[in-house]
């Protein structure tokens, strides 16, 4: 995998490092399928987190879902970050934004129930472990809602426009407000590495809160990021999007339409079967091989295998497709299960 100009000018312009696979390789996070198969590819203060493991001392993961729609390809990008973070030892917080939610979609708290319900349903499904867990949503969270008046005599409207660029007031607002979600745990707990799983979009706001932490409280440590790549759209488009409905799946639809885009997927093969066999698929730009790498397979096995038979011209497209909508449809549906169970458990801990 490659990084577009766009990332590589983020990368430089604020600080990310780029993972080198031997400086991880012995280290706890590479058991996590995301670091190990450079799935995240770049950080900011990962040494702080591998530090706090080797020592047994607390560290934490912080993320957190906008409640304004069905649980999607990459929300389960990084809720699985944060279950398999805390599989390793941190402690989880997740937010339920809903005052970003209101902000940028217009969609007001009591709207937003039905989905924070839902989106924790979830979270919960996949596996985070509540009991070594806090999930808050922003409106009712004391600390997050002020973090904003502590922080906000550091800032200047232009430094704002400078990161967000020409945005309401609210907006800024909200960002702000993400701030107190990224130091909650520090706040809220005790001071402690914490690490925010996002992709490279977000490195501006993730320079703009390491930059007010110490202001905040010199005792805490300064938040880590680490980048992962973002899956292009199934159909192959530049990016999964709600205006490209072909390009993404819910897990909330029926199992025959993600079935149905999956087969429609982009994939790297020759115009015919012929061809195929004799020059070999292109894996490198499948989006099906990418949506088994990135979140469906954790076999490293299979994934090699299903790569050097497409680079033979042994495995067919069709053939591929058929596996793979075999094993997406197969997760869908336990996870379904698994999710009935627990929406009353989401209701318990959201107090609602």
């Amino acid at each position: 995998m490659e990084l577009d100009e766009d990332s590589m000018r983020l990368i430089d312009q604020f600080g990310v490092s780029l993972i080198d696979p031997d400086e991880i390789k012995n280290t706890k996070v590479n058991e996590i399928t995301f670091f190990r198969r450079g799935v995240i590819f770049g950080h900011q203060g990962l040494d702080l987190i591998i530090k706090a493991i080797n020592e047994k001392k607390p560290w934490a993961v912080m993320s957190g879902i906008k409640p304004s729609g069905s649980f999607h390809i990459g929300s389960f990008m990084t809720a699985s970050e944060i279950i398999a973070l805390q599989k390793i030892g941190a402690r989880a917080y997740y937010c339920i934004a809903d005052i970003e939610s209101w902000e940028d979609n217009g969609i007001t708290f009591e709207e937003s129930i039905n989905d924070t319900v839902d989106n924790l349903a979830d979270v919960l499904a996949l596996g985070l472990d509540i009991k070594r867990a806090y999930i808050w949503r922003q409106s009712e969270e004391d600390i997050v809602k002020k973090t904003p008046y502590i922080i906000s005599k550091f800032i200047t409207t232009n430094m704002m426009k400078g990161i967000y660029g020409d945005k309401s007031f609210g907006m800024y607002m909200a960002n702000l407000v993400q701030v107190g979600d990224i130091l909650l745990p520090q706040i809220k707990d005790e001071p402690m590495p914490t690490i925010v799983p996002v992709g490279i979009d977000q490195a501006p706001h993730l320079r703009l809160t390491r930059d007010l932490t110490k202001k905040y409280s010199e005792k805490f440590f300064l938040p880590a990021a680490s980048f992962h790549f973002l899956l292009a759209g199934l159909d192959g488009s530049p990016k999964m999007s709600k205006r490209y409905p072909n390009s993404y799946f819910t897990f909330n639809e029926p199992i025959k339409s993600i079935k149905k885009k999956i087969m429609n997927a982009f994939t790297g093969g020759r115009d015919t079967v012929q061809e195929q066999r004799e020059k070999g698929g292109i894996p490198e730009i499948c989006m099906v091989l990418k949506l088994e790498y990135f979140l469906f397979v954790e076999d490293d096995k299979y994934i090699a295998d299903c790569y050097k038979k497409c680079k033979a011209g042994e495995l067919l497209c069709g053939d591929h497709k058929n596996k793979c909508v075999e094993i997406v449809t197969k997760f869908i549906e336990e996870h379904k299960k698994k999710k009935e169970k627990l929406i009353d458990t989401a209701r318990e801990i959201l107090n609602l």
